[in-house]
Formats: structure tokens, C-alpha cells, sequence
């Protein structure tokens, strides 16, 4: 099967969360199983790699038509082809890829509605045509519009590509003034209710969810969740309606990198059937961050500092938690209250508190081999991968019970713990009452040193690799195949 990724961000090139991690591992899964598997993103000033231009386009936008030289690098670890899209306007060569001291770009419109245009542009410049163009978020949600709404590729194929579109966060939908419509390239029929049309502005997720062949999501609890108005951001009607089109699988993650096994960053290496150096990890970690020694279990928090994150309920209990036999670790950045919560936390109790402020990845790795809970409480979370990095170093996860994290941890309950499934502590509704329960729960547990390694031992051992994900993709894309071609987004004329 040939098989073209649509995103705006893939590591190591280009990155401002876990899209860019999906976009790396889930070709590379898939090129595993034999599929032929490319990738088109566009060139931003921070883009890592130097490559060689394999075509120069012209592709049309509302300014006129705009050159394109497309290069092309690989992706590390693989034969896999990145091809990233140049355009003479600048358009991407910019600080930041969408926005710029916390400020979305006034042309994200023009921006990311021309980039979809170049993706159709990019399979006929290099004489090979995916089978399925594989989209991600609202930034390339506009391919399966236009090749819905022309219903072929370029006017030159008697076919087109299939589109599956990927919901990584509904929370994002490329919503624009409705004056700004004309950007698209569309014409006015397409600005309805049963099109881009939302509340009069533009929505570009929108069109994508009413345009793909097959849509999915990054968990099965999620999936079910964003048809809810709760969670549906305005859209749950929409996905709703498409219900049976919509599927939830889990992301994997990088197990190489994430190996407490071989992870050069720890102190000491450590595994399910090897446990000993997890305690060297929790020393060493308690003597980098000047928190007091001794047997108090570490709760450790590594995330975004944002209210999505739950990051008020943890600040709301830390006069009790720092009163606790506990040693608590939180490592991040994000909305300037909660650090100026935590740095007041932090200085108050330096002892048993240690808030440090900033990215750090190898860090990050260090405080998971050093926590005994991982704290996760987000208000709602389509996948999340931290809770899964945390199991596979022996943390044992304490999470809000949605999306991703209650499709990922097994809620110690009695007949998961009889026969040894339970992986951490699953709490609900999503309150400081919910959140304390569930850490007293888990600290009573800790205290039992046979059933606490059995909840290690089961978190650590649970297959979170890519390859199960990627067939489920594979699935994906063969039902995708298998779907009528004359379903357009709106009538052609």
C-alpha cells in the first residue's frame, strides 16, 4: 500500500508536541510491515536536516500562483522520504510554526490552506500516487475537502487517493473570521452549515471530519467521548453524525528510548524482572533536586502547565500533600499562575517540593525512574503518552479516568489486581475530592510491598510499541479502500 502523511509537524525536523512524535513512529511502524510510506510537511525555519530539491512547483493561492521547491530528506533510523514543501512567499520561513510569543499568526488561513493545496500538487511532480493520504489535525484537513469537492486528483487521474484524517486534539479546529473564507479557494457553496460554515467563522477541522473517507482518533475512550457536548467543542454533532466512520486507536510510543533497561540518562538501569536500580533512580533523583532522603514515596508531575492538565487541582491540594510523608517533583512549564504557585510551593516546603520550571528532556526520563506515582489528573486527554513513559520506568500512574488514560491504565480494582492487570489508579469526576481519594488509595497500597511491585511489575511489562497501532491503521486504510467514491462534500455543478 502507498501511503502519504499530511502534517504539519514530524520529529526531529520540526515540533511543538506529540504530533511531530506520531509522525516519526507511526511511518516507521507501517515501512516495518512492507507498506511504502512518505511524508509531506512544510520547510520551517527551525527544520532540522539538509536534503536535496527533488521538484519545483507552482501551486495557486488567492495571491496568485506560488513557487514551491520541494527537498527531500529522510527519516531518521529509515528509508522513509520527508518532503519538505518551500515557498517563495515565506510563508513558513518564520520563527515558530504557528504562532509566536503565545500569538497564532494572522495567516495561519493562507498559510496551512496553501500547504493542502501543495500536497496534491507533490504526487503528480514525483510520478508516484498514494493509494491513501493520510491527514493530521486541522492544519491539513483541507485535502480531503478539495478532493472531495473536485472529486480527482489535478483533473489528470481517473481516481483519487482515499483521505483518513486523525483527530489528535478537538480542542484545535483552525477556526477563522468568516470574511477570511474566500482564502480556501472554495467556492461559497461549500460556506454552509453542511460544510466549512461554523457559527459564520470558518472551520477547517469541519470540513476535513465531513469530507475524509474514514476518520480517527488517538483512543476508543476518546472517540466516544467528542461525540458528547461536553467534550465535542462544538462538533460533537458532526462527529456524531459520522459515528460509524469514526475510530479510536491508541497511540504507541518509542520503546526503544523509553527503556529504563538501556537508558543512559539513569543512574542505574532497571526492568520488570530486575527492579534494584530503580532504587539508585529515586536517590539520585532525590539528591539533583535537594528534596530530603528517605523511604516517603516521590509523586512526580511532568506536563504542560495548563488547567486542561489538571494543574489547579494539584496546586489546590499542595498545602495538604506537602504536609504528607511524600516527596512531590514537578517538572514543566506553562500558564504563569501555576509556576508562580509552585516556585511560592517550592520555597515554602524546598524539603519535600522541588518545581522545576523549564523543558528537559533527559530529566524527564529521570524523574520517571525516580518516581513511585506519576500524577496525570487532565480534565480530558484524547491520548496521552506520559502515562504510558511513566509505567515502562516503573511509576505507577494516578489519573483522571478519560480518553487515552482510561484506555491505557487498568484501575486497581479487585478483580484486576487478583489477576495482576492493575497498572496505577483511575479517579472520577474530576475534582481535589476525586484526586486526594485516589493518592490515599495509592499511598495505602504503596505500604504493601508485594502488591505495590505487582502493579510495577504489570505497568512495566505492558506492550505499548507501535506495532499493534499500526495495524489497526492498516485496517483503517484497507476499509478507507473499500469506500464509495461519489460522496462529495457538495454537489459538483
Amino acid at each position: 500500500m502507498k501511503i502519504l502523511f499530511a502534517v504539519s509537524e514530524v520529529a526531529p525536523f520540526s515540533k511543538t508536541g506529540g504530533l511531530a512524535d506520531v509522525a516519526a513512529a507511526l511511518p516507521r511502524a507501517l515501512a516495518a510491515m512492507g507498506h511504502d510510506v512518505r511524508i509531506v510537511t512544510p520547510h520551517y525555519r527551525e527544520f532540522s536536516g539538509s536534503g536535496e530539491r527533488v521538484a519545483s512547483l507552482r501551486v495557486d493561492s488567492p495571491f496568485g500562483p506560488v513557487g514551491v521547491n520541494v527537498v527531500r530528506v529522510r527519516l531518521p533510523g529509515s528509508s522513509i522520504p520527508v518532503y519538505a514543501v518551500e515557498d517563495d512567499r515565506g510563508w513558513f520561513n518564520r520563527d515558530g510554526l504557528y504562532q509566536v510569543k503565545g500569538r497564532d499568526f494572522d495567516d495561519n488561513l493562507d498559510r496551512f490552506a496553501f500547504f493542502s493545496r501543495a500536497v496534491l500538487e507533490l504526487p503528480d511532480a514525483l510520478g508516484w500516487m498514494p493509494d491513501i493520504m493520510h491527514c493530521h489535525d486541522w492544519q491539513t484537513a483541507l485535502v480531503p475537502v478539495y478532493l472531495k469537492t473536485h472529486g480527482r486528483m489535478n483533473g489528470a487521474h481517473a481516481s483519487r487517493p482515499r483521505t483518513v484524517l486523525t483527530i489528535h486534539n478537538l480542542g484545535y479546529q483552525g477556526v477563522f473570521p468568516g470574511e477570511r473564507f474566500p482564502a480556501t479557494g472554495l467556492g461559497w457553496e461549500s460556506f454552509t452549515p453542511d460544510g466549512l460554515e461554523f457559527y459564520g467563522l470558518v472551520n477547517l477541522l469541519k470540513g476535513g471530519l465531513l469530507a475524509a473517507d474514514v476518520l480517527t482518533t488517538v483512543s476508543p475512550t476518546y472517540a466516544r467521548e467528542i461525540q458528547t457536548e461536553p467534550y465535542g467543542h462544538g462538533l460533537h454533532g458532526v462527529l456524531a453524525a459520522r459515528r460509524s466512520d469514526l475510530i479510536g486507536i491508541i497511540n504507541g510510543i518509542d520503546i526503544v528510548e523509553w527503556d529504563a533497561a538501556r537508558d543512559p540518562v539513569l543512574a542505574a538501569p532497571f526492568s520488570a524482572s530486575a527492579l534494584d536500580g530503580k532504587a539508585a533512580c529515586r536517590d539520585d533523583l532525590l539528591r539533583r533536586l535537594g528534596l530530603a532522603p528517605g523511604p516517603a514515596p516521590v509523586l512526580a508531575m511532568v506536563t504542560r502547565l495548563a488547567y486542561q492538565k489538571g494543574v489547579d487541582l494539584l496546586v489546590e491540594l499542595l498545602p495538604e500533600l506537602v504536609t504528607l510523608d511524600l516527596r512531590v517533583v514537578i517538572l514543566g512549564t506553562g500558564e504563569r499562575a501555576y509556576e508562580a504557585a509552585l516556585r511560592e510551593w517550592s520555597a515554602k516546603a524546598p524539603d519535600r517540593l522541588a518545581a522545576v520550571l523549564r523543558f528537559d528532556d533527559a530529566l524527564a526520563h529521570q524523574v520517571l525512574a525516580g518516581a513511585d506515582l506519576f500524577l496525570m489528573p487532565s480534565r480530558y486527554e484524547p491520548c496521552g503518552l506520559s502515562q504510558m513513559y511513566a509505567m515502562r520506568y516503573g511509576a505507577v500512574p494516578v489519573c483522571h479516568e478519560t480518553g487515552g488514560l482510561a484506555d491505557t491504565v487498568v484501575d486497581f480494582r479487585p478483580r484486576s489486581t487478583h489477576e495482576g492487570r492493575a497498572t496505577g489508579f483511575l479517579f472520577r469526576p474530576c475534582d481535589a475530592d476525586g484526586l486526594i481519594r485516589a493518592l490515599q488509595l495509592a499511598l495505602a497500597v504503596h505500604r504493601d510491598r508485594t502488591a505495590w511491585r505487582q502493579l510495577i511489575t504489570a505497568g512495566m511489562r505492558t506492550d505499548f510499541g507501535w506495532e499493534r497501532s499500526a495495524a489497526d491503521y492498516v485496517r483503517v486504510y484497507r476499509r478507507a479502500l473499500g469506500r464509495d467514491r461519489a460522496r462529495h462534500l457538495t454537489p459538483p455543478s
